[in-house]
């Protein structure tokens, strides 16, 4: 029979990638929830659609980012019997839902956009370019502390891309803002609506297709299968490989593993363990891969495999 082995790395105190990152999420929130309420009060006040549209973006970023912590509440308890991996899976699922809720929010404003061309109303300039200005330097903040994490975890991402949609949309505000006061084109204020909806949308479409990979566990992006499998029959003994699998669980956390043939002469005469260093090793200094699992087998045990499932 083969013989398996698991190597793996410590995650740390943290646990999951975006762990590491709650401090930073909970400002974020803080800061968000804060600019919502203030760009609703001006919404209403300077009757500008721009500002509604934004506070909207603003109330769904504040669910995400709730949701976001309270996935990594669940992502770092850990393992049971029945949940081998945890919760850390939770982190990816708040991630698709915070997709869902941002092409929801998108095709809202789109929508509300048109109906504001249909039936024009009077937009206070004055008020709007005040407000948009305090959303984009709140956002900015934001955005400095979501920088770092936003590269090591999908979830800082969703609320990083969030964030920076809303700066985005602040800064479509006080344009939009600026032209009404100097010329009294109140079309101005719709069409930053519509710049706010059209910043959401791509930006939500390709994270909601990384989030879908994970979830269908394909291969991570910074592992290349090819390379994996000709780096393993490059080994020395190494017959053939099979069963080669790698896929990620949650942000920072990929996974690989793999049947490796090898020749009886070479297992006898090095041993599993030796074996199985080089493996690790070899994988180690090419792939970014958290845990590896091998079975090294002697020739002719596939068949035995396969014909165990029948």
């Amino acid at each position: 029979m083969g013989a398996g082995h698991d190597h793996g790395h410590a995650h740390g105190a943290g646990g999951t990638a975006a762990a590491a990152h709650r401090g930073t999420l909970r400002v974020a929130l803080a800061i968000t929830l804060t600019v919502m309420v203030v760009e609703i009060a001006g919404g209403v006040l300077a009757d500008s659609l721009a500002l509604v549209a934004d506070a909207a973006h603003m109330a769904t970023d504040a669910l995400g980012l709730g949701m976001a912590l309270l996935a990594i509440h669940f992502a770092n308890r850990p393992p049971t019997r029945n949940r081998t991996f945890g919760y850390a899976r939770a982190e990816i699922l708040a991630a698709l839902a915070n997709c869902l809720l941002l092409l929801g929010v998108g095709g809202y404003v789109l929508y509300e956009a048109i109906e504001r061309f249909l039936t024009p109303a009077g937009t206070d300039g004055g008020l709007m370019i005040w407000f948009g200005l305090f959303g984009l330097v709140a956002n900015s903040v934001s955005l400095s502390l979501l920088m770092r994490g936003q590269k090591e975890s999908l979830n800082v991402r969703g609320a990083f891309l969030e964030v920076a949609s809303d700066a985005l949309g602040s800064l479509a505000v006080m344009i939009s803002a600026a032209v009404i006061l100097l010329t009294g084109w109140q079309a101005a204020d719709p069409i930053a609506s519509l710049a706010i909806g059209l910043l959401i949308v791509p930006r939500t479409v390709k994270l909601l297709r990384e989030t879908l990979d994970v979830l269908l566990e394909a291969a991570p992006k910074n592992v290349d299968m090819a390379e994996v499998r000709a780096h393993i029959l490059a080994l020395d003994g190494v017959e053939d490989v099979h069963d080669l699998h790698a896929w990620t669980i949650t942000s920072g956390l990929p996974v690989l593993s793999a049947h490796v043939v090898v020749s009886s002469e070479v297992l006898s005469a090095v041993g599993h363990e030796k074996l199985l260093h080089e493996l690790q090793g070899c994988l180690g200094d090419h792939f970014d891969v958290e845990h590896c699992t091998f079975q090294l087998e002697p020739g002719g045990h596939a068949e035995h495999e396969a014909g165990l499932c029948h």
